[in-house]
């Protein structure tokens, strides 16, 4: 029988991976994953926003990744600066604030490791209720717009002669990414974010014939990475978010090399 904070780790980290999975798909097919750094990074800064005034650290850090959201979207809309060179000055920026905020919280003791690379093994049942409600609430928004969404990835130009506000999407679709980078910190910190995120919809994608099985299989890529990286975690004494991305990275591979072999032959 596993330990109950085993079993609270593959709980929590399982809820992520279900949320992360479909919207981990349309950041693949936007070409967004570093748009997904960059709100992951400033989540740094919401840890010493929340430490500052005393409120749950997973608030400051869906406030400061909202804002970084809303930052990219308005620094992108005037084009006056390549999208990838806004996303490298915010992204990098955002992480040395936060860890220069940090760094002058003296009378607080701050486990820095912890929010970079997570601490899935730590988690209370608290955050077990708090992630799975969070998780199950980014799911239910998603498959509302789920369509628009699509169909404005698809062609924006197209979307909009349809009638649909595909800014609005855009914008509800960052805040989406804002609120699971919240919800995986405490898995795999805000430095492999986006990896838990964008690994396993890429691998799911040589098996997809939709987009909607796409989403299906992501998620199930996500858990298997979940139970593998925590498993590693336990026989080899692994930081456990670490473990997770390396199993999710390791199940791409052994995918990507079956898909080669069925070419070959």
């Amino acid at each position: 029988m596993p330990d109950e904070f085993l079993i609270r780790a593959f709980l929590a980290g399982g809820a992520v991976a279900l949320a992360g999975g479909p919207l981990g798909c349309l950041i693949v097919w936007r070409r967004m994953a570093y748009f997904g750094d960059t709100v992951a990074h400033g989540a740094l800064p919401g840890v010493a926003l929340g430490i500052a005034f005393g409120v749950d650290p997973l608030i400051g850090v869906l406030a400061m990744a909202t804002a970084v959201a809303m930052f990219v979207l308005l620094f992108g809309r005037r084009g006056r600066l390549p999208h990838d060179a806004i996303l490298g000055m915010l992204s990098h920026s955002a992480l040395a604030i936060g860890i220069i905020a940090l760094a002058f919280m003296r009378g607080v003791r701050i486990d820095l490791t912890a929010f970079l690379f997570g601490d899935l093994l730590a988690v209370s049942r608290a955050d077990v209720w708090i992630t799975s409600i969070g998780a199950l609430a980014v799911l239910a928004v998603l498959g509302f717009l789920w369509r628009g969404l699509v169909a404005a990835t698809v062609d924006a130009d197209l979307a909009r002669a349809e009638g649909i506000a595909v800014d609005r999407l855009t914008i509800g679709f960052m805040l989406l990414v804002a609120a699971v980078v919240a919800l995986a910190m405490k898995v795999v910190g805000v430095l492999l974010v986006t990896s838990l995120i964008v690994i396993p919809a890429v691998t799911a994608r040589r098996f997809a014939r939709s987009p909607e099985a796409m989403a299906l299989l992501a998620p199930v890529f996500g858990v298997f990475a979940v139970a593998a990286g925590l498993a590693l975690s336990v026989l080899f004494d692994t930081p456990s978010g670490p473990s997770i991305v390396v199993a999710a990275f390791a199940a791409f591979l052994l995918v990507a090399a079956a898909g080669a072999l069925r070419g070959e032959r």
